[in-house]
C-alpha cells in the first residue's frame, strides 16, 4: 500500500471514520480525525479509536496549516462531496477516497458488492450466509453495520468479502472492483444529497465502473433503468425477474425459482421452502443466488443456505402479539418504496406508524399502496405534516399526529382491535429523533414489550 508515512485526514468521527483511522494507523499512515460539528467531544473521539496510536482531532474549523500538510483525504459516507471544504480538497489536488476505497486497497481476496435503493441489507445478509456456509474466510461488511475498514487487514488471498454499498459510498470509489456486483432496483431516495434522480442513478451505476468483461453484474429486469443499463456495461449482465420467464437469468415461475444459463435450466427452490415472505424477498433471494452461483458456489450448497435463512432484524420483523394485535418492526423502511413493501406484506387490517426525517421524498405512491389495509396512519417526526397533507389530498383522512414514537405505540395499542396489526414502517430516515434506523426499531420493540 502507498500509505506508509502519509498524513491522512479522516473526515467524520462515526463508526466508519474510526474504522478508517484505525486501519490507517495499522498500515503506518498518520491519521488526523476531523468532524465538521464544532460541539464534537474530541476526547470521546480519541477513546473510540483502538488506542494503539496518538491522533489529532479537529472539530468545526479545520486549520489551514493542517489542510496544507495533508497527503490524502478519506471521507465517511455521511459527508457530502459537494461541501465547500471537500471541494477545496479536490482543488488542492488531494486524492479524496471514501472508506470503501480505502478498505478495498487494504484488503485481499474477491469482493461481491450489492447496491440498490431497497433490499440491500437482506440480500447482503443472505449472500453472506451462502458464502459463509461454502467458504472458509468470509467477511460481511459495509452499510450492513460492520465498517469495511475494520475487517480489511484480516483478509487473505482466499477471502470473500460480501459488501453492502450505499450511493454515498459509491461517490468516492477509484479502483474498487467487485468480481460480482448487483444493483437490485433504483427508486427515488436521498435526493437531499444527490439533488436529481439522474445523479442518483449515475452514482448507483458506478458499482460497475472498474469491472472487467469476465466479471458479473446482477440486475433487476423489471427496473427499466437497469434493464437498459445492462445493455451497455463491460461486465456480463445477469438479470432477475419476479414477473416473467427469462431466456437467460434467474426468474420466478409460479412458486418456483429457476436459474437459466447458456447451457442449463437449473431448479433452485420452491418459495414455500423459504422462511422469507413476499415478492420483494423472492427478488432478494434471486439476486443472492445469482451472485453466489457466478462466484462459484455449487447450487446444492446455495439451496441449503437459502432455505435455512431467516428475516433480517428491522425488516418486516415480527415483534410480538398483545391482546390479539400483532406488532411488526419495519424500521428499515427508510423511504417510500421500502415502506410500500412493508404494507404489501401485511395480511390483516393495519395501524401504520410513519414519518421521520425529511429526505425530500414524495409520499403519494406510498399512500396509494395502502389498498384499504390501513385503518389509521399514525405520524411522527419532521415529515408528519407533509405526509398528512399528501394523504388528505389523496382522500385518506384517518390520521393521528403524535409527538414521538412512544406516544405513537400507545395510541396504536389503544385504537387496535384483535386481529389487527401495528406496523412501524416510517418511509423516512430516523435522523433527528434517533441515531439510526436500528435504534428506532429497537426503541419500537421496547415500547411494544412495555405495553
Amino acid at each position: 500500500m502507498e500509505l506508509q508515512g502519509k498524513k491522512v485526514l479522516v473526515f467524520g468521527s462515526g463508526k466508519s471514520g474510526i474504522g478508517a483511522a484505525d486501519l490507517l494507523a495499522a498500515v503506518g499512515a498518520c491519521p488526523v480525525i476531523y468532524d465538521g460539528n464544532a460541539d464534537t467531544d474530541k476526547e470521546a473521539v480519541v477513546h473510540k479509536t483502538n488506542g494503539t496510536y496518538d491522533t489529532e482531532v479537529y472539530a468545526g474549523e479545520l486549520p489551514a496549516e493542517v489542510q496544507a500538510s495533508l497527503d490524502i483525504v478519506v471521507l465517511s459516507p455521511g459527508v457530502p462531496t459537494d461541501l465547500p471544504l471537500v471541494q477545496s480538497f479536490y482543488e488542492q489536488g488531494l486524492p479524496v477516497w471514501g472508506e470503501v476505497e480505502l478498505a478495498y486497497r487494504a484488503g485481499k481476496g474477491e469482493v461481491l458488492a450489492i447496491t440498490g435503493t431497497n433490499g440491500k441489507t437482506t440480500t447482503t445478509a443472505l449472500l453472506g450466509k451462502i458464502m459463509q456456509d461454502a467458504r472458509e474466510s468470509v467477511f460481511v461488511v459495509g452499510n450492513i453495520g460492520t465498517p469495511y475498514t475494520s475487517k480489511a487487514l484480516e483478509m487473505r488471498e482466499d477471502s470473500v468479502t460480501v459488501a453492502e454499498i450505499s450511493s454515498f459510498q459509491l461517490e468516492t470509489i477509484e479502483k474498487f472492483a467487485p468480481k460480482v456486483s448487483a444493483i437490485l432496483n433504483i427508486t427515488e431516495d436521498h435526493l437531499n444529497r444527490h439533488h436529481t434522480m439522474e445523479e442518483y442513478i449515475r452514482v448507483k451505476e458506478l458499482i460497475t465502473k472498474n469491472q472487467g468483461p469476465s466479471d458479473i453484474c446482477v440486475l433487476n429486469y423489471e427496473d427499466e433503468v437497469l434493464r437498459e443499463f445492462g445493455r451497455h456495461i463491460t461486465p456480463e449482465a445477469v438479470y432477475f425477474s419476479s414477473v416473467r420467464t427469462l431466456e437467460k437469468g434467474i426468474y420466478l415461475d409460479g412458486d418456483k425459482i429457476v436459474l437459466r444459463t447458456k447451457a442449463d435450466e437449473i431448479p433452485v427452490v420452491r418459495t414455500g421452502e423459504l422462511k422469507l415472505l413476499g415478492q420483494h424477498n423472492f427478488e432478494n433471494v434471486m439476486a443472492a443466488v445469482a451472485m453466489a452461483y457466478y462466484a462459484g458456489v455449487p447450487m446444492e450448497s446455495i439451496r441449503a443456505s437459502i432455505c435455512a435463512f431467516t428475516a433480517v432484524e428491522h425488516r418486516i420483523e415480527y415483534v410480538t402479539e398483545k391482546n390479539g394485535v400483532a406488532y411488526y418492526n419495519d424500521s428499515k423502511g427508510t423511504n417510500p418504496d421500502a415502506a410500500i413493501k412493508g404494507i404489501q406484506a401485511m395480511n390483516r387490517p393495519t395501524l401504520l406508524i410513519g414519518g421521520g426525517y425529511d429526505k425530500e421524498s414524495s409520499y403519494d405512491e406510498w399512500i396509494q399502496s395502502f389498498d384499504g389495509k390501513v385503518r389509521y396512519l399514525v405520524l411522527i417526526g419532521q415529515t408528519k405534516e407533509k405526509i398528512k397533507e399528501a394523504a388528505e389530498r389523496l382522500g385518506f383522512t384517518d390520521i393521528i399526529l403524535c409527538g414521538d414514537l412512544e406516544e405513537a405505540v400507545k395510541v396504536c395499542a389503544a385504537k387496535a382491535e384483535p386481529g389487527d396489526a401495528v406496523l412501524l414502517s416510517p418511509a423516512c430516515a430516523s435522523w433527528g429523533q434517533f441515531d439510526n434506523y436500528e435504534q428506532r426499531g429497537d426503541m419500537f420493540k421496547e415500547y411494544v414489550r412495555k405495553l
